[in-house]
């Protein structure tokens, strides 16, 4: 079995990738000063709530904006004998027209090869994380670059930690824009507010790409993706193709395919990757080392 690991700021995201299937997909909080052994525990912690476990793993496909926890999952493939795959800039299956490609997160680009196989191109993936991220991706399938504005949740936390008397509140969105108590005049600026952002930028990158690509706007594949995705103010921002929370991970998946040069065909695979070629990405285990 394949685990697909995404390592962003906030969360550790995997999922069991076996044969054609994504298992259910599991979270937990990152911890950058984890240990080997720390991180080991986690995941096989997390695998067990699904009825497996690290032992069931032959290989690792990772992306992760930790610089630390990258080390310290190199570490543990390479003790259980587990083979590697690291993605990054310099072995992604598309052209990155960027001014500095090793600058992008590796989820970014992953996403990008994930939305390009799953929904089409030209397209946009929208990453409510840490910082929420607006990724494009041009008709021949190149990322293109995108926009990073500060995640929902961090913008909350700003509010409650550098105030002295404003709360720690539930991100529910509120009947109407005007609040009528802190709470509700918090959500309204929090929710509504971002909401307005999102569909802002939304707005100015869609008709940028469309012009850049001369298509017509409403052709621009919009998914999104993220832990915050899935929530109800989410759920309703309109011009939105697809919610896909696991896009990260079926793009891990793909990639790994891809690496291992293993035959897939419409229809055969629940990440929906068309392809049969197999890529450059480097492969590392402990019988390579």
């Amino acid at each position: 079995m394949l685990l697909a690991l995404d390592i962003g700021n906030t969360n550790i995201t995997l999922g069991l990738v076996h044969g054609e299937t994504i298992m259910a997909a599991r979270r937990a909080a990152t911890r950058a000063a984890s240990t080997p052994d720390e991180l080991e525990v986690l995941i096989d912690s997390l695998l067990r709530l699904d009825g497996a476990s690290l032992a069931d793993v032959t290989g690792i496909s990772l992306a992760s904006v930790v610089p630390a926890l990258t080390g310290v999952t190199t570490i543990l493939a390479e003790r259980r004998g587990v083979q590697l795959m690291i993605a990054g800039s310099g072995n992604m299956p598309m052209p990155i027209r960027v001014q500095r490609p090793t600058e992008v997160g590796a989820d970014r680009l992953v996403n990008g090869v994930a939305v390009a196989r799953l929904y089409g191109t030209p397209a946009i993936v929208v990453d409510f994380g840490t910082a929420t991220t607006f990724d494009c991706i041009s008709r021949d399938g190149a990322y293109v670059g995108g926009a990073i504005a500060p995640g929902l949740e961090l913008g909350l936390e700003a509010l409650a930690s550098r105030t002295a008397r404003l709360p720690r509140i539930e991100l529910v969105e509120p009947q109407k824009a005007i609040g009528t108590d802190t709470v509700s005049a918090m959500q309204s600026g929090v929710v509504l507010g971002y909401r307005a952002l999102t569909l802002g930028l939304l707005e100015s990158i869609r008709d940028e790409l469309a012009r850049a690509e001369k298509v017509d706007a409403a052709k621009i594949q919009v998914v999104l993706t993220g832990g915050l995705s899935a929530a109800p103010w989410a759920r309703n921002l309109p011009g939105v193709d697809a919610i896909d929370p696991e896009l990260t991970l079926k793009g891990l998946a793909i990639l790994w395919a891809m690496a291992s040069g293993e035959p897939m065909t419409p229809g055969e695979t629940a990440v929906g990757w068309t392809g049969s070629a197999a890529g450059s990405i480097h492969i590392i285990s402990e019988r390579t080392k």
